[in-house]
């Protein structure tokens, strides 16, 4: 390597120590930094890690290559080729080992001198040597020698091929008769041994790559290409091997050596450098010359053995292990992924691959990523949020859908308010939407009586177009009750304002205007202010008096409340009053919104109620009630859509009782599911009692969709099952087609085709002997042909059979339980067949034979139909 550029040699036994060859042999050990790096000869690789210089070798000049020997005794021996084709065994640092002085300072000398360009130890048989020397027309090429002469060879060795000669110079210390000898009047350029076989050698020869059998050195396995330098075995897989010539990589397998299986893109430049990484499958490494980045190129995923037709998918990426260029590199023998580069002025750099990471997020929200070997699984903390404050709230929306989905939300099409309590009852606007959906449904019932023939959903319109086609509006001035003082606000009634208070909840469906109920139904669930609130809007100051004292005197109550009850009892309609200047001044230091508005409205002039109607805290059906309450037809319109747009762009699902489910829902929804992601709320809401041509809104069907998919990603397939029946009763459009039926082998028509006339037995061919009696009407036969049906592969009996009715393989237990139940008696005696072997019988007969069994049920047949079914062996999440 004299004037070469310098290369790397790692120990094959010590992992902190490699040796950098060019003019000389240097022996670094590698180590952390710590304190003593400021001593001599210490030289910083990385920010952890340092080389020490522990021994120099300068005692063999002209140096073109070099091999560390296999074996840890002795531990630091080195082969050393040279320019004029000797080999030299020398050491580095001291060694009482009394093999290794033996065999310091031995040479191998061929018979005629030229250069030597590559050596090989033989891993196994580690006496031998192999030399790859460059061309002569009356020498060998490859040579291979026996550094020990006490080595006693195979008895098939003849005796003259292993009969050292010493020169009379060293007496002993020179060899001149090689083991083999091997590729006459040729050149070598790079040699490895084949880890198949010990006795293999893979040659890169001047044209061609070559395979010799030491067994028969006459014969030998070749190719004919221009990529000989730089063999190379993969040590993870010793069927490929890489070799270059000029820019260009070619990959071999040795199991089809008539030409490589690819051929790497050519690189601008010539490469000095080919290394499989050993620590990592498939990664081989590539240097050019005066390059500063390694190429790798990453064969992980290509098939072996890879057809003719096929090219694998390579993954290609550059790494710059330092700033300047990069002479050479050794990848480190077992740190995974660690290589050192060095300079062409000795500067060493350590040098860690990092790997691509590759991320999968599992549907239960875990989140697992890959990084070389190691495997990393980050979940969500489940129950340990739960219990502090908004815990619950702050979990991801797809673990509160996955919860909400065990507790069946959304099902409940009876008292549908009672969602809102199977999703937590913690989400205001959740309770809002369902309680809204609960009062819709309710009115559309009524309406239904009342419009006999004529189904428009007028209440899922919202109040939005109600109070737009409200008519007939009255004005009256009422006193407050209990006293016969009158107040100066005008309410305003009509049929519409009290279908939108009975939207709101405020008022029950019947003629009569009566807010007492949901008052006490507000106390009983200790919402105090707000209570006092409707009351107070429904001029009722001493109920509200009352509310506030009740309230104040509660288990949890607040005592501020007798304070605000007092400061209530002193109100008084004069304009310039005391009591009216104080409330308006110092109502906004009131820490509760409702406590806010009832001074507001008290403190307000007739027709301007602002402070009431833009309190964004107060709830969306609190306000529209009041709203419809004191504001005039003119007024009322405006609000409400200036209102509805304000929860159309915030997706605020109060907003639902203003737009129903209309396309304005839709909208209001889209912002919604765009906020939040919960495509499970948006599905059942827009499903409940919605006219056909929401539905059918692309965005709607896009939720559905999405819902569904989530389910089965779950594996919560009978959740997902009861939803396609909600579905289809919600929707009937939405119901699927039969997309698989059971055809005749005979006449090619379906068997079921004739079930139209049988409107008892349901569809499909599951009406065939659905009941476990046996004197049921059964079809055993093709209604088109009358060809018998097959037979069950167990019971022999025509399909068609109930299953009840037949010799049953399983245990008696078994048989009793298959006629138990009606339903589980009609699959039981479905149609079921192995898609790649065509046997098949009842499905309750091939369920209990391969509960037991893996292959299939009829003679000489092997093969195991269950186990193809990859998703047949999974469990549902959701099964009890």
């Amino acid at each position: 390597m004299s004037g070469s550029k310098p290369d790397i040699l790692w120990s094959p036994h010590h992992v902190d120590r490699f040796v950098i060859c060019d003019s000389e042999l240097s022996l670094y050990r590698i180590e952390s930094v710590g304190s003593a790096e400021t001593k001599a000869g210490v030289l910083p690789l990385s920010e952890e890690t340092a080389a020490t210089l522990l021994a120099i070798n300068s005692d063999t000049p002209y140096m073109k290559c070099v091999a560390w020997y296999p074996k840890h005794e002795p531990e630091c021996l080195l082969a050393v080729g040279q320019a004029n084709g000797r080999v030299v065994l020398t050491s580095l640092g001291q060694s009482h080992n009394t093999k290794c002085k033996e065999l310091m300072g031995k040479e191998f000398v061929p018979k005629h001198a030229r250069q030597c360009n590559t050596l090989a130890w033989n891993p196994n048989e580690s006496n031998w040597l192999a030399a790859g020397l460059d061309k002569h027309r009356a020498d060998f090429s490859v040579l291979i020698w026996d550094i020990s002469s006490k080595f006693a060879p195979e008895a098939s060795v003849a005796t003259e091929k292993i009969r050292l000669s010493a020169g009379d110079a060293d007496s002993g210390q020179v060899v001149t008769k090689p083991l083999y000898e091997l590729g006459q009047n040729d050149a070598c350029l790079s040699l490895c041994w084949l880890p198949r076989d010990q006795k293999l050698l893979l040659a890169g020869m001047h044209r061609n790559l070559a395979i010799f059998d030491l067994r028969n050195t006459s014969q030998k396995m070749f190719v004919n290409t221009k990529a000989i330098q730089g063999v190379t075995v993969d040590p993870h897989f010793h069927e490929r091997v890489a070799s270059f010539f000029e820019g260009q990589v070619a990959i071999w397998d040795l199991r089809k050596f008539e030409k490589p299986v690819l051929t790497l893109s050519e690189q601008p430049k010539p490469l000095t450098k080919v290394a499989w990484c050993p620590t990592r499958t498939g990664l081989l490494a590539t240097l050019t010359r005066d390059s500063n980045i390694v190429r790798l190129y990453d064969m992980q995923h290509a098939p072996t053995p890879i057809g003719d037709e096929t090219e694998p998918t390579i993954i290609e990426r550059s790494v710059q292990p330092c700033e300047g260029v990069i002479a050479g590199f050794a990848w480190h023998p077992s740190s995974q992924n660690r290589m050192v580069a060095v300079s062409p002025n000795r500067a060493m750099t350590d040098f860690t691959v990092f790997e691509r990471i590759s991320l999968a997020w599992s549907s239960t929200t875990s989140l697992m990523w890959a990084c070389g070997r190691h495997l990393y699984e980050c979940t969500e903390e489940g129950g340990a949020g739960a219990g502090a404050g908004g815990g619950v709230a702050d979990q991801d929306i797809a673990t509160r859908m996955r919860q909400r989905a065990q507790s069946r939300y959304g099902h409940d099409t009876v008292q549908v308010w009672r969602n809102h309590l199977l999703a937590g009852g913690d989400d205001p606007q959740l309770k809002s939407l369902w309680y809204t959906l609960y009062f819709m449904k309710q009115y559309t019932e009524d309406l239904e009586q009342k419009q006999q023939g004529n189904k428009q959903p007028l209440v899922y319109s919202g109040i939005k177009n109600i109070v737009r086609s409200s008519s007939g509006t009255t004005e009256s001035r009422r006193c407050w009750s209990g006293s016969d003082r009158q107040t100066d606000a005008p309410r305003f009634h009509s049929e519409e304002r009290s279908l939108a208070l009975q939207l709101c909840g405020w008022i029950r469906r019947g003629p009569e205007i009566d807010v007492e109920p949901f008052l006490k139904s507000l106390e009983q669930e200790g919402e105090w202010e707000r209570a006092a609130a409707v009351a107070l809007f429904n001029l009722d100051i001493r109920r509200a008096i009352q509310i506030l004292n009740k309230g104040a005197s509660s288990e949890k109550g607040d005592l501020n409340l007798n304070v605000v009850a007092m400061a209530l009892s002193g109100y008084t309609d004069e304009k310039n009053s005391l009591w009216r200047e104080m409330c308006s001044s110092l109502r906004l230091q009131l820490n509760n919104p409702y406590l806010c508005v009832m001074f507001a409205f008290l403190t307000s002039e007739p027709g301007a109620y602002d402070a009431v109607l833009y309190e964004s805290s107060v709830a969306v059906r609190d306000r529209v009630a009041f709203a419809c309450m004191f504001l005039s037809d003119s007024q009322l319109p405006r609000y409400i859509e200036k209102l509805t747009n304000e929860m159309k762009e915030a997706g605020n699902l109060e907003g639902i009782l203003l737009t129903g489910l209309t396309k304005d829902g839709v909208d209001l929804m889209e912002s919604y599911v765009d906020r939040t992601g919960d495509v499970q709320t948006a599905s059942f809401c827009m499903l409940k009692g919605s006219p056909g041509e929401v539905v059918k809104d692309p965005r709607v069907q896009c939720w559905i969709e999405n819902y569904r998919n989530l389910l089965d990603a779950w594996r919560f397939w009978h959740k997902r099952a009861e939803f396609d029946i909600l579905r289809s009763k919600l929707d009937p459009s939405s119901k699927p087609l039969a997309q698989v039926f059971v055809s005749c082998n005979f006449c090619g028509k379906s068997i079921s085709y004739s079930c139209s006339a049988m409107p008892h037995q349901g569809r499909g061919f599951s009406q065939y002997g659905v009941s476990g009696s046996p004197t049921k009407s059964k079809v055993t036969s093709c209604p088109g042909c009358r060809k018998p049906l097959p037979r069950c592969a167990l019971c022999l009996m025509n399909m068609g059979t109930p299953v009840s009715s037949c010799p049953g393989t399983g245990k008696s237990d078994e048989k009793v339980d298959l006629s138990k139940d009606k339903k589980l008696a009609q699959f039981n005696n479905w149609f079921t067949w192995c898609h790649n072997c065509r046997h098949g019988g009842h499905a309750g007969h091939m369920l209990s034979w391969f509960r037991d069994h893996t292959e299939c049920p009829v003679s000489a047949c092997t093969c195991k139909c269950m186990q193809l079914d990859t998703t047949g062996n999974l469990v549902p999440s959701d099964s009890a």
